[in-house]
């Protein structure tokens, strides 16, 4: 025995969790900003300048089926009447809206975005509860919700890993999370006709209706993070090492994309198998996920 040590007593060092490294939706883009600090303040001013015409634009580039597409989408993930739902990056409301109206009056509808000049344009035609905050920094409680949604800004925020744990943090057991993005194709000529598309119609937009002049450097900017987004088996991976459960992935309408998971409940220790584009579907799954999904592969 070592001089000064106690019998019966042993000494184990103490392990320190790593801090998981931080999974970007895409690189520092240069000619806008510097750094992630840069890149809030930068998002946040321009959202703000151009808040007057997002809805106008939005709805000319997805040819006036964004509504449908939306609504679509929240009940393919399970969102139901009664519900308690966030709507992250709610910016407008366009996807808060849709949310508001499966939920009804006893359900509960909070939107939660950064951009108060973009709140302030989601008008009154719906009622719900407006937070200042940001995807991975939510003003809410634990476990405060039946269901969160993102719709097309998962390529805004600084880390998935952060912003999907916070997720996490306020969905209750069993909660779903549904998140809507655009994935560019994977062919160079397909990729050419998306960019070659966006400037067409963000052009026409702003010459028939005018309209901000920061209008043009947004959707110039939403192409370039769409063409240097993340892969699917990225976003996937990173829910999946957040914690989420039956994480799916699938593309209904071509370039538009849709994650689900769940958290898992309590005292069910998580499934987060690591099976890739085994999960990846092609085409519209109808009907929200339910149990009976678990361990499938969705065709």
């Amino acid at each position: 025995m070592r001089t000064g040590a106690t019998p019966g007593i042993v000494l184990r060092p103490t392990m320190i969790k790593p801090t998981p490294a931080p999974v970007e939706p895409h690189p520092i883009l240069e000619k806008y900003y510097g750094d992630r600090a840069e890149k809030r303040e930068w998002l946040q001013t321009i959202f703000d300048d151009t808040a007057p015409d997002y809805d106008r634009i939005e709805s000319w580039l997805a040819l006036g089926s964004g509504r449908w597409y939306r609504r679509r989408a929240l009940h393919r993930a399970g969102l139901t009447s009664g519900m308690a739902a966030a709507d992250v990056a709610c910016g407008t409301g366009l996807v808060t809206r849709e949310a508001a109206r499966i939920v009804g009056p006893t359900g509960r509808i909070v939107g939660i975005d950064p951009s108060v000049g973009m709140m302030n344009h989601a008008g009154t035609d719906i009622v719900f509860e407006r937070r200042h905050g940001r995807a991975e920094a939510i003003p809410e409680n634990d476990a405060a919700f039946d269901f969160l949604s993102m719709g097309y800004a998962l390529r805004h925020v600084d880390d998935f890993g952060s912003a999907f744990r916070e997720f996490r943090r306020v969905l209750r057991p069993g909660g779903r999370v549904c998140i809507l993005e655009i994935t560019a194709p994977a062919s160079g000529l397909g990729r050419a006709l998306l960019r070659l598309y966006m400037r067409v119609v963000v052009g026409v937009c702003r010459g028939v209706a005018g309209g901000s002049a920061r209008s043009g450097e947004l959707w110039t900017y939403y192409w370039e993070t769409i063409d240097r987004c993340a892969r699917p088996e990225t976003v996937m991976q990173a829910l999946r090492s957040a914690g989420f459960d039956n994480v799916r992935h699938t593309r209904p309408l071509g370039i538009f994309s849709e994650y689900t998971g769940v958290n898992p409940p309590a005292g069910n220790p998580c499934r987060t198998p690591d099976r890739g584009s085994d999960e990846t579907a092609s085409t519209v799954v109808p009907g929200a996920i339910d149990s009976s999904t678990r361990g499938r592969e969705v065709h």
